[in-house]
């Protein structure tokens, strides 16, 4: 067997192994490189060349640039103003949707953007009465033709750049790509807009994600802190300076129930002792508040702030944790009371409750229990072991819906402006830009080492990294050359225009069922080869491939948000194609006709 067709082998099994989706993707690809170098077709150094490559690197960083912007409540900051400026018309909030989301992922990729604004879509949709059905694809497919704004966008987008480099085409400056992608938007947004109505149903899945926008709140009403909260400043002379912090938990006034301490600014406070100046939270009747602040040397906090204690104990600093006391907990049969500090010294417990009711200071804890804890988002992440509490809603879950503009949301959209500058200017090359940007994000403390690697979607960086050499394969064994023959022998006689159409067929056809990076690793040798053979410009033909493998619209299959939706939006697989025909129609006449008139011939 040639080169040549051992070639088409692998990539006709890489194809039916995707379709198949019984083996992993990462193991396909893997196992495409090693092929190659098992065969011959490719030295050992070529078949794993791919993972080293600056593009692999970029990708990568755009990942955590990605995770940076949720974690640290940008978009979730982003997501309350959407909520806001939509109303209650559906177009307005089609249009706000889609540009956003379109505007979201050219900055941090289509995955990155479609996860983020995922549950503000699905609230926004719960708030206003409408099917999720009908705001849930409109939002992915509004991400793809947005991934065509900017370079970061969309793998393939780096992809094409680098081969339109390596090729002698020049490249594409970050900001060229918007020169398609803005059509691309306005024209997806106008079909969803007059045509999506019909063609979207109305569902509504029975298993939404949480709406914890108001989580704070409902915490807070579950144990009763909202009313009769007390915050009582510790004045000179106060019998209670001094005195241990357990012993706030046995006022001698009834009726009142100790919370928390605080500093002389409102913030928690983890010290053992009283000290002049600190304020105490009780929660109980007004009147026994009064008479403990007769007896024990203590006056009202005159300067209450605004948003109460909601906004002190929940906040970009610090947060709450609901948790459960499983059976066989190492906590079972301990004595906890409201307003101590746990044993890390970095948790303050807030309030216990069994069957819903506020379990007496110092009882033994029991199995099923409750308890609210507050502490930095950084302790409420790390401090709480399954082997002792089981957390009821994942804090940083909480952080990421709730907390607009958390911690570090200045230090993100610093480093994604020192990436786009570098970007636009072309200062220093693709990979260092991410990279500069991602090392600010891990080393301001924004994401942890282990953050950045749960950030990084690994799947899709091996994918590029191991498919990569079998674009170098197809080129040196000359099959990209008969692909190109071929393609060009049947459309050739009819000009280049029906050469961008071949090949957006091609491409679009191959994205339904396999990841539209894999398709433009396979399409894009073809391309260059049947451009150089016709003798025009391969920039044409290759950012009319990046739009045709954006067109991934008719089956779930197609991308990872395609699927993402499935199930929130109670999507059927029949349900694709009749929006995303039309979609895949649009994007057709952009790549094909629109193309050539940027970037000619």
């Amino acid at each position: 067997m040639s080169d040549i067709w051992t070639v088409f082998a692998i990539v006709g099994a890489i194809i039916v192994l995707f379709i198949w989706d019984r083996i992993p993707v990462i193991a396909v690809c893997v196992g495409a490189s090693l092929a190659m170098w098992a065969t011959g077709i490719l030295t050992l150094n070529q078949a794993f060349q791919g993972f080293g490559d600056p593009s692999v690197i970029f990708i990568a960083s755009l990942f955590v640039v990605s995770a940076g912007l949720e974690v640290s409540g940008v978009t979730a900051w982003a997501g309350q103003i959407l909520i806001k400026q939509a109303g209650e018309s559906r177009t307005r909030l089609i249009v706000l949707m889609m540009a956003f989301v379109g505007v979201l992922a050219a900055l941090i990729s289509v995955n990155g953007a479609v996860a983020a604004l995922l549950p503000v879509v699905i609230v926004m949709a719960i708030r206003l009465g409408r099917a999720p059905s009908q705001l849930l694809m409109p939002l992915v497919f509004g991400a793809h033709a947005g991934s065509k704004l900017m370079t970061t966008g969309s793998p393939v987008n780096v992809l094409v750049v680098e081969a339109s480099e390596n090729a002698g085409g020049g490249g594409f400056g970050y900001f060229e790509f918007a020169l398609v992608g803005i059509p691309l938007v306005l024209g997806g947004i106008a079909i969803v807009v007059f045509f999506g109505e019909k063609l979207l149903p109305f569902r509504t899945s029975e298993s939404l994600p949480p709406d914890l926008s108001r989580h704070a709140m409902t915490l807070v009403e579950q144990y009763r802190l909202s009313n009769d909260v007390h915050q009582l400043r510790v004045r000179e002379g106060s019998p209670l300076i001094g005195a241990p912090r357990e012993d706030l938990g046995n006022l001698p006034v009834e009726g009142l129930q100790f919370v928390t301490l605080k500093d002389s600014e409102g913030r928690p406070i983890r010290a053992n002792t009283v000290s002049e100046g600190d304020i105490v939270v009780l929660k109980g009747p007004a009147e026994a508040a009064a008479a403990l602040v007769h007896d024990m040397g203590l006056a009202f906090r005159d300067d209450l702030p605004e948003g109460g204690v909601r906004d002190q104990l929940f906040n970009r600093d610090s947060g709450l944790a609901e948790v459960l006391v499983p059976p066989r907990s190492p906590l079972i049969g301990q004595r906890f009371f409201p307003g101590m500090v746990t044993e890390s010294g970095d948790l303050i417990v807030l309030a216990i409750q069994r069957q819903g009711a506020d379990l007496a200071p110092g009882a033994p804890l029991a199995a099923g229990d409750t308890m609210l804890l507050q502490g930095t988002w950084n302790a409420l992440d790390n401090r709480l072991h399954p082997a002792e509490v089981l957390v009821v809603n994942s804090p940083d879950l909480v952080r990421r819906q709730a907390v607009p503009m958390g911690p570090g949301a200045q230090i993100v959209l610093v480093a994604l402006g020192v990436m786009v500058f570098l970007l636009a200017t072309g200062l220093v090359p693709p990979s260092v830009a991410g990279l500069i940007a991602a090392g600010i994000i891990l080393i301001s403390g924004v994401l942890s080492v282990d953050g950045v690697y749960r950030a990084i979607n690994w799947t899709t960086v091996i994918l590029v990294g191991a498919l990569t050499p079998l674009s170098v394969a197809m080129q040196e064994t000359g099959a990209a050359k008969l692909l190109a023959e071929g393609l060009i022998a049947i459309v050739g006689d009819y000009g280049p225009y029906a050469l961008l159409a071949g090949l957006f067929v091609f491409s679009a056809i191959m994205g339904q069922v396999i990841s539209n990076t894999a398709t433009s690793l396979i399409v894009i040798p073809i391309s260059i080869v049947a451009a150089e053979q016709m003798g025009i410009s391969v920039q044409p033909v290759l950012m009319s491939v990046g739009v045709a493998c954006a067109a991934a619209f008719l089956t779930p299959v197609a991308t990872p948000t395609n699927l993402m939706v499935m199930e929130p939006g109670a999507y059927k697989f029949g349900d694709y194609w009749k929006l995303g025909l039309p979609m895949m129609i649009w994007f057709f006449i952009i790549s094909v006709f629109l193309v050539p008139q940027i970037w000619s011939f």
